[in-house]
């Protein structure tokens, strides 16, 4: 993409993508890709079979968005049903609807109708061009464990992500990022071993306050802020390819 983006005659890219994990490819593209041209993703929530099929519209739309001047500098883009989603946002919220995608906290970049583009914002934190983040060089990322919090969970698991190399962890926590105390002691025990533990919610909307309910600052945690937890994770793993400060980690969780 960024090869393609380097060409004077390329105004933007689109990339057809599963609805799955389109927003985790959508938030590593918009740390990763030094381009102020946009990137549009696009997909289908029913195949091209299906009684009204949504793939061929949706691929229309986002080629009109990729082609329009207006969308320059928007950071990479998801369209789907006629909406325009910012890809620090989004996040899929139903199995089957076409209307699947929503951008619960900070709200829609624009709409499209039939190619015809309506831009209500611009996202307010750092990518793409603005972005720190380079691939040059790497063939790899760290490995970061994601665990999914429950009123009884193990704290060994901890221990599992930490004997099999994990170099980060986020926690899917309850509520405002939330654990049971043996975790909590367990997590704090990774942390002081040089893992990064980062605290993200389970929960679909908000953010996971700092040293609210839990001492992050003594214990060692990062939080999320406004992050679900796979997009915690890319941006966890991008971080750790370079040795930073607990704080310096803390800071990209506020910024992008």
């Amino acid at each position: 993409i960024g090869a393609l983006l380097d060409e004077e005659a390329i105004d933007g890219v689109v990339v057809t993508h599963g609805t799955d994990t389109m927003e985790e490819t959508a938030y590593f593209l918009n740390l990763t890709v030094k381009s102020k041209k946009p990137v549009v993703l696009t997909g289908a929530m029913r195949p091209f079979t299906a009684v009204s099929a949504d793939g061929p519209l949706n691929l229309f739309n986002a080629v009109c968005v990729a082609a329009d001047p207006q969308a320059r500098g928007r950071g990479v883009l998801v369209v789907m049903n006629d909406r325009i989603h910012g890809a620090h946002s989004l996040t899929k919220s139903n199995t089957t609807s076409v209307e699947t995608f929503i951008s619960p906290i900070n709200g829609l970049i624009g709409t499209v109708n039939y190619g015809q583009t309506e831009y209500f914002r611009r996202p307010s934190r750092r990518h793409t061009h603005a972005s720190s983040f380079s691939l040059s060089g790497v063939s790899g990322l760290p490995r970061v464990d994601i665990i999914y919090a429950c009123i009884d969970m193990s704290a060994d698991l901890i221990d599992c992500c930490a004997e099999r190399g994990a170099a980060g962890i986020v926690i899917a926590g309850d509520g405002n990022g939330n654990m049971n105390a043996a975790t909590v002691d367990r997590s704090a025990w990774a942390a002081s071993q040089g893992i990064v533990v980062v605290r993200s919610s389970r929960v679909p909307t908000g953010k996971v306050g700092r040293n609210v309910e839990i001492d992050d600052e003594g214990l060692g945690f990062i939080v999320s802020d406004e992050l679900n937890p796979p997009k915690a994770r890319i941006l966890l793993m991008l971080a750790l390819l370079k040795k930073r400060r607990l704080d310096a980690f803390q800071r990209l969780f506020f910024q992008y």
